[in-house]
């Protein structure tokens, strides 16, 4: 173990090696053959994306970068040199007063801006704006003493801090119910703090370049959380990034990527040729065979086994209740309903518990025991606090197993999700879904979405009493028309110029003409999206 541990490690060394050369080499290219940039530029953040290594969004945005500069637009980057305290990928969960890794982020960040001159107003309009950290005092001593409940709600000079550090916390500590305890408490200080010097030193760059819009990193994390919130207070267009549904593909949009804000017109149809693409695409992954962000959950998806299927038959009818990762950046958005979803799951063991005539299968998320990523609030842990183990109406799924959701939903009487992607599948199978947050595909007509809490219950006891459940026909049509367009129209593939790396969730570099660059169809539509209000979607 400890071998094949060093062997990858040194491996990894060696590919971000090779990798930063050949970015440093693409990068005097650009250099060479960019035309002399004119007009207002566009500045571009992203702080909260890899520290050591290529991610996928970093390599988004340096090629997304790069193909402006080719083109004569203006770009800054804003760039941080040591400029926060406390980051939130730098952060030590078992360690929060340990520095972040600054040096080696740093060196990286170098490596991709390399060849570009530091930001000067005066001399240029493109450029690298470094940022460094400089502590508020006033601000630090305000705080100081303050707990997590009243650091949730923090404002400083009309800018929430508390709130846009809020979830980056709870992402890093992989929890949503904090402790208000000290190590917490100075996490959630130094984040505070950190913003506070980035909303500073960013408006300050906002003052000087007036620029055409501004392109940030996911805009969950509090860098870049508070640097949208500074443009648009000066009423600058925004635009967020993050991976998209298919491998090696990027989502862009005006609006919140995590929150994924779609418009598909009314007269939209789908034709053959493009219900046999989803169909195609449901195929192998009803199969368990997809990747999200380049990681894959399910190599080897089950059956309902023969254990499962006799206890089953001791019951009127199966509900699956499907749970989310509770630290995710979509939850902030998910939350309008229950205050979060551990909420919905007490107000659902309610009712189980009030109807021993159904099975009910709570199955907990892959992503919760993801290697370097797991939950440290997780449903198997709520499951065992409430003692839901113990109903004999109730199966739990952990997050290692690799039972068939698929199978599980053709079995069963109607399906519940907080917001889960599931739940638009289960839409698509024909099935009842009950939903109780706020997802991406509730912003069509897909699911049964009631709006209060006890609208929620409401619908579950009739949903467990009906004899049959009538599920509108729009329902199937706008969940197909809505993953359409997710896998195949907001997509943008950047297969041509990105490669998995030794990591599945790194990428690295391949070898391109950068007039390849410039003809790609992904870069024409962030192009138009950016500079043009676009709608940031690929043409058929």
């Amino acid at each position: 173990m400890l071998i094949d541990f060093l062997t990858q490690r040194i491996k990894r060394g060696l590919v971000r090696r090779f990798n930063n050369l050949k970015i440093a080499r693409m990068a005097q290219l650009v250099a060479r053959n960019s035309p002399t940039p004119a007009g207002t530029p566009v500045v571009m953040f992203k702080a909260s994306t890899g520290i050591d290594d290529l991610s996928w969004n970093s390599g988004f945005h340096l090629l997304t970068s790069w193909a402006f500069r080719l083109q004569g637009i203006p770009v800054v980057y804003f760039a941080c040199n040591s400029g926060m305290s406390h980051c939130v990928l730098g952060t030590n969960r078992d360690n929060p007063h340990k520095e972040p890794p600054c040096k080696s982020c740093v060196y990286q960040s170098k490596t991709l801006y390399a060849r570009m001159e530091t930001f000067n107003v005066k001399r240029s309009t493109s450029g690298v704006n470094w940022f460094d950290y400089q502590r508020n005092t006033q601000l630090a001593t305000v705080i100081e003493n303050l707990s997590v409940p009243d650091l949730m709600t923090f404002e400083w000079e009309t800018i929430p801090l508390g709130a846009l550090c809020l979830p980056g916390l709870r992402w890093v500590l992989r929890i949503h119910h904090l402790n208000d305890d000290e190590n917490t408490r100075y996490l959630f200080r130094e984040y505070i703090l950190s913003a506070w010097n980035v909303a500073r030193k960013f408006d300050d760059l906002l003052e000087q370049t007036h620029p055409r819009a501004v392109l940030v990193f996911n805009g969950q994390f509090y860098p870049e959380a508070t640097a949208r919130y500074m443009a648009h207070k000066r009423g600058l267009r925004v635009v967020t990034h993050e991976v998209g549904l298919q491998p090696a593909t990027a989502y862009f949009t005006e609006g919140e990527a995590t929150a994924y804000p779609i418009h598909i017109p009314d007269e939209f149809e789908m034709n053959e040729a493009q219900n046999a693409k989803l169909d195609a695409y449901l195929a192998k992954r009803f199969q368990g065979d997809f990747t999200m962000a380049g990681i894959k959950f399910w190599a080897d998806m089950k059956g309902l086994d023969e254990s499962f299927l006799q206890k089953a038959a001791g019951f009127k009818q199966i509900v699956p209740i499907f749970t989310n990762v509770i630290f995710d950046t979509s939850q902030p958005h998910a939350n309008t309903v229950f205050e979060d979803m551990f909420a919905w799951l007490d107000m659902a063991l309610e009712e189980i518990r009030s109807h021993p005539e159904t099975l009910f299968v709570i199955r907990a998320h892959p992503d919760e025991s993801r290697l370097r990523k797991s939950s440290r609030e997780t449903v198997e842990g709520w499951v065992s606090a409430r003692g839901a183990d113990k109903e004999p109406n109730v199966v739990f799924v952990s997050p290692k197993e690799t039972l068939s959701s698929y199978e599980l939903i053709l079995k069963s009487k109607f399906v519940m999700v907080y917001n889960s992607t599931i739940g638009l599948e289960a839409s698509i199978m024909g099935a009842a879904v009950l939903c109780a947050g706020r997802a991406r595909f509730t912003q069509y007509p897909t699911v049964f979405f009631p709006q209060t809490v006890e609208d929620v219950r409401s619908k579950m006891k009739e949903f467990l009493a009906a004899d049959a459940i009538n599920v509108p026909l729009e329902f199937k049509r706008n969940a197909r028309r809505f993953l359409y367009y997710q896998l195949y129209k907001t997509s943008l593939p950047f297969g041509e110029f990105l490669e998995p790396s030794v990591r599945t969730t790194q990428t690295r570099l391949k070898s391109f003409a950068l007039g390849e660059l410039l003809e790609s169809e992904s870069v024409k539509v962030i192009k138009n999206g950016v500079l043009d209000g676009g709608d940031f979607l690929l043409g058929e």
